[in-house]
């Protein structure tokens, strides 16, 4: 919170949010809806354009593969990462994510441009 005077230029015609956060710690839970409510729900940013990452440090224990989030959290995409495992299919995951914000941004363009023609 000693950053949020940054907030706004860290915000300011952003397109896409990522949080990555620890599924095994209680604390991050209660915050990424803090970070959903401010950088998504206060931008006017759709939920498409927000990615969760649940990261697994190595050795991490517990089952938090099958982590399911409350309303409004549970409309949001959300991935598993453990970089000792699959970092292919994360890496594949984040491209998809980037593709699907490149097309938004190609389509609002397009938008702004035809009603300036108009």
């Amino acid at each position: 919170s000693r950053f949020e005077t940054c907030w706004p230029a860290l915000m300011m015609d952003s397109h896409g949010v990522i949080i990555i956060f620890n599924p095994e710690l209680p604390s991050h839970l209660k915050e990424i809806e803090m970070w959903y409510s401010c950088f998504v729900q206060q931008q006017s940013l759709l939920d498409t354009q927000c990615l969760l990452v649940a990261h697994h440090k190595p050795g991490s224990a517990g089952d938090t593969e099958n982590l399911s989030l409350g309303y409004p959290l549970n409309k949001l995409k959300l991935i598993h990462s453990n970089l000792e495992e699959d970092p292919e299919d994360v890496r594949v995951e984040f491209m998809r994510y980037f593709k699907s914000i490149i097309t938004l941004i190609h389509e609002s363009r397009e938008r702004e441009e035809m009603s300036i023609i108009l």
